[in-house]
């Protein structure tokens, strides 16, 4: 069923709904939990390394819970059980972080939770494509941008709403404050109650109507083994190569993850042109090798895009509390104002994404998808940029508009451009793979960016800020490749 029928208003907000709970948990593991860690002992240059956990999380589960929601079918559903197992668990780690005794702890729970967030995340976006006709794709993604900015803005700002009623905003050395830890404990209830609500009131199109098939996977196809071999070689030897020269020039551990991921991805493919297997692995490799057109095209907008939404992320704590409030000293009160201020920035810019969710369906009628997209992520690549300029913390409210209307457009518009080029049998895995292109930039930044900022920014964390602003308007360019949708066409690719 390649048309589905359209669905209401209220139809297309129930399924979406859960993404409020989801953006609950997210929003606030990237406001604080760079706070929780440097309470906990971290030193500025070693955050990104502890973050990798998050974006390597997403790379490993995202295509195989796609992969296996395209072919599974319950009681509850296609995608369903999975919204239900992520949120069970990422509430349960929601409630645990704020408790964590060691730094190493932590970093194990925001595995966790970055695992569990995947799993009940990644199924969203394909229901989206499940459930709607194309020509309500852009609503329904703008309806879940929506959704993700009204759970971001309070889930931001509820450690500051908490210091502003009384509660404590500062805890013994080592110890994590109450307004963090009472956020987490909300943030665990509202993830499990949202997605409980879009488990109960949506109903899901059996496979056959669809047009997808259960049956055991079809053998892989010979478009995806040819040239395997070779390109796996030159990937594994770039990646032994990478090692060779981090070690040479006594580069930060965290290079070698680059290295790492591409000696990984090398051996993948050296496996796959030899393999016989038609398991998981297997498959979604072989759709790797043969993505549509589309999704290549979309892969270098995502990549720019990522990078920059991930450097915002690790280094704003830090950037705002130095810059703006002039300490950086985990137990002082002004590293805690700042970073309370922060989660008010972050709240801003997500609710000015829920602003601009509504503006963006009128967006692309006016100007098209592209050209939507172009302005939105200039927008917050500006924003970026305006930080070095700014030095009153509340007129930083003010870059936070141009930001949320990138962060709304991320979240929406590449995905209606990918929707309409993929089939519906593969909707879930394609939409895994696609996860790929959000967390190889994100593996980028942890690697790269505590390097650039002490070889050419003198340690200055603000600088990261502004590459992620320059990296913004590359995304931006990176659109104007971007074609309007057309027929799968499946053809190997590096």
């Amino acid at each position: 069923m390649r048309n589905q029928p359209a669905l209401s208003f209220w139809q297309i907000w129930n399924m979406c709904f859960g993404f409020l709970g989801i953006q609950f948990g997210f929003a606030l593991q990237t406001a604080q939990v760079s706070r929780i860690f440097q309470t906990l002992g971290a030193s500025l240059d070693r955050i990104p390394l502890l973050w990798v956990a998050a974006p390597v999380t997403g790379l490993l589960v995202q295509p195989i819970v796609g992969y296996c929601s395209d072919r599974t079918w319950t009681r509850l559903g296609r995608r369903r059980p999975y919204f239900l197992a992520g949120a069970l668990l990422a509430a349960l780690s929601l409630l645990w972080m704020p408790n964590a005794p060691t730094l190493w702890t932590a970093a194990a729970l925001l595995w966790l939770m970055d695992a569990s967030i995947n799993v009940s995340m990644e199924p969203f976006r394909a229901f989206v494509g499940d459930q709607l006709p194309p020509r309500q794709r852009p609503l329904g993604f703008a309806m879940q941008s929506f959704f993700i900015g009204i759970g971001a803005v309070v889930a931001s700002a509820m450690p500051w709403l908490l210091a502003r009623f009384g509660v404590d905003n500062t805890a013994p050395a080592g110890a994590i404050p109450d307004t963090v830890k009472f956020a987490f404990y909300a943030g665990g209830i509202v993830l499990l109650g949202a997605v409980g609500w879009t488990v109960a009131s949506t109903r899901e199109y059996p496979p056959e109507a669809l047009g997808t098939d259960l049956a055991a996977p079809a053998a892989i196809p010979a478009a995806a083994s040819a040239g395997a071999a070779r390109t796996g070689t030159t990937w594994l030897f770039t990646g032994v190569a990478g090692a060779a020269l981090i070690r040479w020039w006594g580069l930060q551990p965290e290079m070698y993850l680059l290295a790492a991921g591409l000696a990984a991805y090398g051996l993948s493919l050296l496996w796959l042109a030899r393999t016989r297997s038609r398991g998981v692995l297997a498959q979604v490799l072989a759709d790797v090798r043969t993505m549509p057109q589309a999704m290549r095209r979309l892969a270098w907008l995502q990549l720019f895009s990522w990078f920059a939404l991930f450097a915002m992320w690790i280094y704003a704590t830090a950037a705002v509390a130095q810059v703006h409030f002039g300490n950086i000293d985990p137990q002082s009160a002004a590293y805690n104002d700042g970073a309370n201020w922060v989660g008010v920035l972050f709240a801003a810019y997500n609710g000015f994404a829920a602003l601009a969710a509504l503006a963006i369906p009128s967006m692309v009628r006016w100007w098209g998808l592209r050209a939507a997209h172009l302005v939105n992520l200039w927008l917050g690549g500006a924003g970026l940029l305006s930080f070095l300029l700014i030095r009153d913390p509340h007129w930083l409210l003010l870059p936070m508009v141009g930001v949320g209307f990138a962060w709304a457009s991320i979240l929406s518009l590449p995905y209606a451009m990918l929707s309409d080029n993929l089939p519906p049998a593969k909707m879930g895995v394609y939409m895994g793979i696609f996860n790929f292109f959000i967390v190889i930039p994100q593996l980028v930044a942890a690697s790269v960016l505590g390097q650039l900022l002490r070889r050419f920014f003198h340690g200055q964390p603000i600088w990261a800020l502004a590459l992620g602003g320059a990296s913004l308007f590359l995304a931006g360019l990176c659109t104007l490749r971007v074609q309007g949708a057309t027929a799968p066409a499946p053809a190997p690719v590096a």
